[in-house]
């Protein structure tokens, strides 16, 4: 595109006289006269219409520029967290009014690698001998910026130990230092581990360095002690709070989740929800700096009497933690940041800062990268992995890092060790929008990726689990993703009844759940970074993928980042896609598929429908005639289903079949109440009568 192109699109965005989503304006300025929109309203007479002679794509490309740099922005509608419009950003306006015939772009382009950089790789012998071209060229770079773009499964880990190595070993760099800087307990393990014991260079997470940051200079920054607060703590925060307001757990849970929110979920689970969700609020405001303003105002009014519970909710705790000295990881960041702005002289002096996972940094995390201003910065990330937006993570920070450091070295990793070439393929056709090199398989194989089409949801889970029981494979091979968790409990409740074991991990507590210690079942969040030799991807419906339910109402409207969230799921599919070495199968039931999985991605996997239905067995079928029996009484008495029994028993009653009132007598969760007032009706069902 021209270099004043961009103009077109900003103008087209302020001459339209209402909110325009991306689709519609590319529509009016490409001239699309076929659009409903357009023809209702009379786009097509205004003077932007038609004012740009590129194909979708091209357009498509320029308006994530803008986005990108913060010419235009997201925003929702009447609160609504799934109807978000263009807007033009002060920037913007200012662009309009003063062109500065900026080039507004992101390229991440294949590395190439020069004949004189080959001849140097040889002079360092077995220290670079298992590194591929790009890597080498990553780990010597003498650049003071740099920037990685590592693909799926390219070793970027590898890559930062042995740029740490490198320096230690062949210039002569203090290991005290050198900052490398992780996002979780695990990467930082693992980088600590490829390093010689005798290399002193800090390996931290932005937690553990913030913490250490803090007890060092407790007295200045804090005049009374504090401490880190535990789950317990946020528990009894949370139970204090509706203490407060004079209300109890179960009148909050129905004031908090719908219906089909609270469908087969216990009471515990949904006030573990209900307390996680407390914190993630007062969080999103910690990490942007902000006190905890009134959010009640632009939600939808049917969510009102909930945001407003969940406001004083969030205000009681944020106080009470003040009176305590509890601090959470989101105070740590702030704490240290305040620290280093009001007693500079604490600031750490590191000559080299290395970054992972760059794509998931926010904004107090750059700040704080930003004040130690270290003379060499050196990150690695995947603007294809960032998946993060609705908790802070902003995606422009990796992709704009050349306009923040100036004639950086950007090399793309993408030669991927890990998966096949047929999945690597799929990989890049899903991603294709995004424009970046695409990922080289290293691994080949045989063809093991499918589409498959279900009649029920039923019958896809039995699929799942007639697969894995015929795979071979140790359970510890096999991931089961879901993109919501609802997915996962119904598919680990069939699992139990037929004794297979089994890990739960999601990324809403950060625990694991143990059936036993085989399968993994997991939501794509909880699984980033990790692989497996086969994964199914379930429930690739449009329903799912971009994820149209909420299982936290609340924060879905208050996180109203400007950010693409179609484009964040998109690459939360590809996440999945990306942790498979073998063998791959995606799976939706009905007539709904995802669009994530494009023509050309169909082509490519042959879509298969199966009429399989579940497996016929007594424990099943009472399971099922248990639920539909819970649901007549939860109607009748216009209760919740879990106040009727919860999951966990009805399992239980499946599995183990009573036959007596004796028997029932051994269910967890059935008590005398209960026997007397549901134990006939249970007894009925379990013996078929």
């Amino acid at each position: 595109m021209g270099d004043l192109d961009h103009l077109n699109v900003l103008n087209g965005i302020k001459e339209i006289p209402f909110g325009v989503g991306k689709k519609l304006l590319i529509d009016f300025l490409s001239g699309n006269k076929d659009n409903e929109s357009i023809q209702r309203n009379r786009l097509h007479k205004l003077k932007g219409f038609g004012s740009l002679a590129y194909n979708e794509d091209e357009l498509a490309e320029t308006i994530d520029k803008l986005l990108y740099n913060g010419l235009i922005a997201f925003v929702p509608v009447n609160g609504n967290k799934f109807w978000k419009v263009l807007e033009l950003t002060e920037k913007g306006n200012n662009e309009i009014k003063n062109p500065t015939r900026k080039k507004f772009s992101f390229s991440f382009e294949s590395t190439k690698i020069s004949d004189e950089e080959r001849k140097i790789f040889p002079e360092f012998g077995k220290f670079l001998e298992d590194l591929n071209d790009e890597q080498k060229k990553a780990v010597i770079s003498d650049k003071r910026h740099i920037l990685c773009v590592a693909g799926a499964g390219a070793g970027k880990t590898r890559v930062i130990a042995k740029r740490v190595e490198f320096l230690v070993t062949y210039k002569s760099i203090d290991p005290s230092a050198i900052l490398a800087i992780t996002f979780t307990r695990k990467a930082r393990q693992e980088m600590a581990n490829r390093l010689d014991s005798y290399n002193s260079s800090r390996i931290e997470t932005f937690n553990s360095f913030c913490e250490k940051t803090l007890l060092r200079h407790n007295n200045l920054i804090y005049s009374r002690s504090v401490r880190m607060l535990n789950y317990h703590d946020k528990v009894m925060l949370f139970r204090n709070a509706l203490s407060e307001m004079k209300l109890s757990t179960e009148k909050a849970i129905e004031k908090y989740f719908s219906h089909s929110q609270k469908k087969d979920k216990t009471i515990e689970q949904l006030g573990n929800t209900l307390v996680n969700d407390c914190f993630m609020i007062r969080d999103y405001f910690k990490l942007k700096n902000q006190e905890i303003t009134d959010f009640t105002k632009n939600i939808e009014k049917k969510h009102i009497e909930a945001a407003e519970m969940m406001h004083s909710l969030t205000k009681s705790i944020e106080e009470n933690m003040e009176k305590s000295g509890l601090r959470d990881h989101a105070d740590q960041l702030v704490d240290t940041l305040n620290l280093f702005r009001s007693h500079p002289e604490t600031i750490p002096k590191f000559e080299h800062i290395l970054v992972d996972e760059y794509q998931d940094v926010n904004t107090i995390q750059i700040e704080l990268l930003d004040i130690m201003s270290p003379k060499n910065i050196f990150c690695v990330g995947d603007p294809r992995q960032s998946i993060f937006g609705w908790r802070g993570s902003d995606i422009r920070h990796i992709i704009n890092f050349q306009d923040k450091h100036p004639e950086p070295e950007i090399i793309c990793l993408t030669k991927n060790y890990r998966s096949t070439m047929h999945i690597i393929d799929l990989m890049n056709k899903s991603i294709r929008n995004m424009r970046l090199p695409d990922v080289e398989a290293s691994r080949h194989g045989e063809k093991d990726i499918r589409l498959l089409n279900f009649e029920t949801e039923q019958a896809e889970f039995e699929f799942v689990i007639q697969r894995i029981l015929s795979s071979g494979l140790n359970g510890k091979d096999i991931f089961v993703l879901s993109r919501t968790n609802r997915q996962l409990n119904d598919l680990s409740s069939a699992m139990k009844l037929r004794g297979i074991k089994h890990v739960v991990r999601t990324e809403e507590t950060g625990k694991q759940t143990k059936q036993g210690d085989e399968v993994t079942l997991a939501t794509i969040h909880a699984i980033k970074g990790m692989e497996a030799e086969m994964v199914f991807v379930m429930g690739c419906t449009s329903t799912n993928f971009p994820c149209k339910g909420s299982e936290h109402p609340i924060v879905d409207m208050v996180a109203t980042e400007a950010y693409d969230k179609e484009e964040e799921e998109r690459r939360v599919f590809y996440v999945a896609l990306s942790r498979a070495k073998k063998s791959l199968y995606l799976t939706y039931p009905g007539n709904s598929i995802t669009s994530f999985i494009n023509e050309d991605m169909q082509k490519m996997l042959k879509e298969t429908q199966l009429r399989l239905e579940p497996v016929k067995s007594g424990s099943s079928d009472v399971l099922s005639m248990l639920k539909k029996w819970r649901r007549e009484q939860s109607l009748k008495f216009g209760t919740a289903p879990y106040m009727i029994l919860h999951d966990r028993t009805i399992i239980e009653i499946a599995q183990r079949m009573p036959m007596t009132k004796d028997q029932l007598e051994n269910i967890n969760g059935l008590g005398p109440v209960k026997i007397m007032r549901y134990g006939e009706d249970i007894l009925r069902i379990v013996n078929g009568l």
